[in-house]
């Protein structure tokens, strides 16, 4: 994955890509180096396990070269809906298969057409509150909205998915669209950056000390519709979700919140022994009864 097609391309990987069966492939989210990137990091590649971590998930680690990986639906099923989906990994690593390329097939069998964010981790010195991340997310909103004719996609109806440090990402997304976080590069930054709907499973940080949401993560008649879920025994993600969901009320801007008694953090989509599996179902309903599935 440390290999990047450039955005010129973009139109041939999408009409490459006859069904769902076929190898997703990926563009560049930035024309060339992305901003802020002065420092060589490290190699990409997938982490093996350390300590306590499950063998199970690929852990990503080392990005500095952002990319979307695009999954398409088989074309009798698009409907005309996207997704941009943003892994967590606490803004360290990316969960490139349980939080990313997993979640991309799900969305696929909704008809949605699916793009992996891969976005910069680990953490850059001299940027404060992540914001190489929040760059490489606004980007990628506006790069596939330019791109919709290409890709097949509606470019009113695209949202962005994200857990738990994705989740924190994907709620910035939705909230600070209307300043660019880099400065503007080409025609593509004339796009808008704000997605038309966000999905967030087990994120947070939008609270303060006080349990408030912050100023800058406090709905207003401009906020997306948000879907969240998360479980009663993972942190602070119930009373943030809480926090949330009333805010969305309060500014009359539609929302959802699923919690569940257990389930813990970083779950995915995988089944467990607990309800908190069953969110994709729920999740579904919402986007179908918001109309965002059909063709």
């Amino acid at each position: 994955m440390s290999r990047s097609l450039p955005v010129a391309l973009a139109l041939i990987l999408a009409a490459s890509l006859a069904s769902a069966d076929e190898k997703p492939s990926f563009l560049n989210v930035w024309p060339g180096k992305a901003p802020g990137e002065t420092k060589e990091i490290g190699k990409e590649g997938f982490r093996e396990p350390m300590g306590k971590e499950r063998a199970s998930v690929q852990r990503l680690e080392n990005v500095s070269v952002p990319t979307l990986t695009l999954y398409a639906p088989p074309k009798e099923k698009n409907s005309g809906c996207a997704v941009i989906v943003a892994p967590g990994g606490g803004y360290t690593i990316l969960a490139w298969d349980l939080e990313g390329t997993e979640v991309a097939e799900w969305l696929n069998t909704l008809g949605v057409t699916a793009f992996v964010l891969k976005y910069r981790v680990p953490k850059r010195e001299g940027f404060a509150n992540n914001e190489p991340p929040l760059m490489d997310a606004q980007r990628a909103v506006s790069l596939v909205r330019s791109k919709a004719s290409d890709f097949g996609i509606d470019p009113a109806r695209l949202g962005m998915l994200g857990f738990s440090a994705g989740g924190n990402l994907t709620a910035k997304t939705c909230f600070l669209y209307d300043k660019r976080a880099y400065e503007k590069l080409d025609a593509v930054d004339d796009v808008s950056c704000r997605p038309d709907f966000g999905v967030i499973v087990y994120g947070g940080g939008w609270m303060d000390d006080a349990g408030q949401l912050k100023p800058e993560f406090t709905p207003n008649d401009k906020t997306p519709p948000l879907f969240l879920t998360g479980a009663l025994n993972d942190g602070q993600v119930p009373e943030n979700g809480v926090a949330m969901l009333l805010g969305l009320k309060a500014a009359k801007v539609p929302g959802e919140l699923h919690l569940y008694d257990s389930g813990g953090h970083g779950y995915g989509l995988r089944k467990s022994e607990f309800a908190c599996h069953t969110w994709p179902a729920r999740c579904g309903d919402w986007l179908a009864q918001r109309g965002l599935l059909k063709k």
